[in-house]
């Protein structure tokens, strides 16, 4: 339903011809100008080609039309942000980069969604230097920030740092490697990521890719080969972003005291919480039916909202650390248990909170380029 009715003949002058001409020439003169008359300031493109969906696979982009609707509702609930799904007929890395693109003049950022990984990688990295808006690719860095959320909580019931921890990351595709980067970020120092093919280490030749090399360089600094379960042992944090039933009880009994673990494949977690929970100090999935929802719907309604506000050109790191805060803080001291380290996708405050949070991050570190009366709203 249009925002303005169009019932007269001087309706349709302005919003047509030859009203909107003006607004056309205007826009020609200052292409900026474009944020202040179109839709342009907020709208966000989910882009997808359909080759991970979910914990389904490569379905192809019709398929992959429910979950980029979905995720546009979302963006609107939450964020007040306009989405628009669309799925691309191709798997071609360099044309998922010329069409995206193409029609990235038409929106204030880019959401990638449901890519594989290596090429997810690359595509976003390629779109992140060749365009003026922000690109977002939701499942490695809003999976990471909401991570990290939780962390930082659990840390608080366990009474651990985060450059003392040993954390074993099984998965090492797009999430875990965002993941990865973003415990990174926090002061995470000793990581191991684990694959099909085993731990990933410096002259491993089998299973790798040029991000799994990435992984070898700036993980397991011991060297650590083997299996999963050789990983396991003395890890205060196991996540896990692989698949089912990956895990035992073994395992989780080589962790070391008070563990932590994030197993957050779906539908089917590593390790079923019921077996894990005797074991470890916080359990957490991916799943709403157990507690503590690892949901990347905490973060990229409010991350978009605070973004478009401010018309950041790219999402920092610096952007992310302050949505995990933001999270994360909207569990009060006196609410914070084993069975509540992340707040509800209906907490009251969270989505305003990140958005305030990541507005004012952009404006610090320099990438906010919109209004400073708007971004000084948000200090």
């Amino acid at each position: 339903r249009n925002k303005v009715p169009v019932t007269t003949r001087r309706d349709l002058s302005v919003v047509y011809t030859p009203g909107v001409a003006r607004v056309c020439l205007a826009i020609d003169k200052d292409p900026d100008l474009a944020y202040n008359l179109t839709i342009k300031k907020n709208t966000v493109a989910v882009v997808s080609d359909g080759t991970a969906i979910l914990g389904l696979g490569d379905l192809g982009p019709r398929a992959a039309m429910p979950v980029m609707e979905g995720k546009a509702m979302l963006f609107k609930a939450f964020g007040g942000v306009d989405a628009w799904p669309i799925c691309l007929d191709t798997k071609d890395p360099d044309e998922i980069v010329a069409i995206t693109k193409a029609i990235a003049p038409g929106f204030g950022g880019i959401n990638l969604e449901d890519i594989s990984a290596p090429r997810c990688f690359y595509i976003e990295e390629k779109l992140k230097k060749e365009l003026d808006i922000p690109v977002f690719h939701d499942d490695q860095h809003g999976t990471a920030v909401v991570v990290l959320a939780a962390l930082l909580n659990a840390l608080r019931l366990v009474k651990k740092e985060p450059q003392d921890l040993k954390v074993v990351v099984l998965g090492v595709g797009a999430a875990g490697v965002a993941c990865s980067k973003m415990l990174m970020a926090a002061g995470v120092k000793n990581i191991i990521g684990v694959d099909r093919s085993g731990i990933i280490h410096k002259g491993r030749t089998e299973g790798m890719n040029f991000m799994k090399e990435w992984f070898a360089d700036n993980t397991n600094f011991e060297g650590v080969s083997g299996s999963v379960s050789d990983a396991m042992e003395g890890a205060d944090l196991f996540l896990g972003v692989a698949g089912p039933n990956m895990i035992t009880v073994n395992d989780i009994k080589k962790m070391n005291r008070d563990p932590i673990v994030m197993a957050m494949a779906n539908p089917d977690p590593e390790i079923r919480p019921e077996l894990a929970a005797p074991h470890v100090k916080v359990m957490a999935t991916g799943r709403s039916d157990f507690p503590n929802q690892i949901n990347n719907v905490l973060c990229f309604p409010g991350l978009f909202r605070g973004v478009l506000d401010v018309r950041a050109h790219q999402i920092n790191e610096e952007m992310k650390l302050a949505a995990a805060e933001a999270i994360a803080g909207a569990v009060s001291k006196s609410e914070l248990s084993p069975e509540y380290i992340i707040p509800s996708v209906f907490h009251g405050t969270v989505f305003k909170n990140v958005a305030r949070d990541v507005a004012a991050a952009a404006m610090r570190t320099g990438v906010a380029e919109g209004d400073k009366k708007v971004v000084s709203a948000f200090i």
